[in-house]
C-alpha cells in the first residue's frame, strides 16, 4: 500500500497533538501517534527519523503556513509598515490551535541539544513575515531585520504563554510596546546617518557592513515522493 509522504506526516502530527499535553513532544507521544494512525512503525520512522521532534518542527511549520494564508487574506493597505509587522506576529500566534503544544515545544527547543533547531524555526518565522510583507533588502539589513523580529516574536510568544487576559489583550499590548521599541532604534539609526560628524566617523564600519549580502534565493522545487509500506 502506497502512503503519500505528506498525508502520512499530517496524520501522525494530528494524532500526536492529542497526546502532547500529557507526554510532551516525546517518544511516548510518537509511539501513541503510530498506534492511533495504524501507520507501520518502519514507515513512521522513515518519515520522522527523530520521532516527535520532527513532528514538533512540522507543527511549527504548519503555523507558519497558516499565518501566511491569513496575511494573504487580510487587507493591510491602510496600515503603517510597523503595524503590518505587528499584525503578522499577532496572526502567527492567533493561528495556533493548541497553546499547550506550543508550551511543550518551547520547553523542547530550550534544551541544549535542540536550541539551535528552535532558533532556526524562529528565524524562519521572521523570514516568512518579512518576505510576505515585501522586504527587498539584500544587504546586512536582511539579517538585522530578521534578528530583531526573531527577538520580538519569541518574547511575545513567551509572554502569551503566561497571559490569561481576555482575548490575550495584554499580549497584544506587549507586542505593540516591543514594536515601538524597535521603531525607536530605527529612528536613532536614521538620525546617526543624517549627522555629518557621526556619519563620517562611521564611514569605515558602514563600508564593511555594505559588503555583507543576503543569502542567494534558491527556487522552491516540488519534488515528488511517497512511502511504500513494507509487506508483512
Amino acid at each position: 500500500m502506497t502512503v503519500p509522504y505528506e498525508t502520512a506526516k499530517t496524520q501522525l502530527l494530528d494524532a500526536a497533538l492529542s497526546h502532547v499535553p500529557f507526554d510532551g513532544w516525546s517518544e511516548a507521544t510518537f509511539q501513541a501517534a503510530i498506534r492511533d494512525t495504524d501507520i507501520a512503525p518502519a514507515v513512521a520512522r522513515s518519515i520522522c527519523p527523530r520521532g516527535a521532534i520532527d513532528l514538533a518542527v512540522s507543527f511549527h511549520h504548519r503555523g507558519d503556513e497558516a499565518m501566511l494564508e491569513r496575511i494573504k487574506s487580510e487587507n493591510m493597505t491602510h496600515l503603517k509598515f510597523s503595524e503590518k509587522v505587528a499584525a503578522a506576529v499577532r496572526y502567527r500566534i492567533e493561528v495556533v490551535s493548541d497553546k499547550e503544544a506550543v508550551r511543550r515545544g518551547t520547553t523542547l527547543f530550550a534544551l541544549p541539544m535542540h536550541v539551535a533547531e528552535g532558533g532556526k524555526l524562529i528565524w524562519g518565522t521572521a523570514d516568512h513575515i518579512w518576505s510576505a510583507l515585501g522586504d527587498t533588502s539584500d544587504d546586512v539589513n536582511w539579517y538585522t531585520k530578521r534578528a530583531t523580529l526573531s527577538g520580538v516574536y519569541s518574547a511575545t510568544v513567551l509572554y502569551w504563554l503566561g497571559d490569561d487576559s481576555p482575548d490575550s489583550s495584554a499580549t497584544w499590548e506587549f507586542l505593540d510596546r516591543r514594536i515601538a521599541d524597535v521603531m525607536q532604534i530605527e529612528k536613532f539609526k536614521s538620525s546617526v546617518r543624517k549627522n555629518p560628524v557621526l556619519s563620517r566617523l562611521l564611514t569605515g564600519p558602514n563600508w564593511i557592513m555594505s559588503q555583507i549580502k543576503a543569502p542567494a534565493k534558491m527556487p522552491k522545487m516540488d519534488l515528488p515522493g511517497s512511502w511504500t509500506a513494507p509487506r508483512d
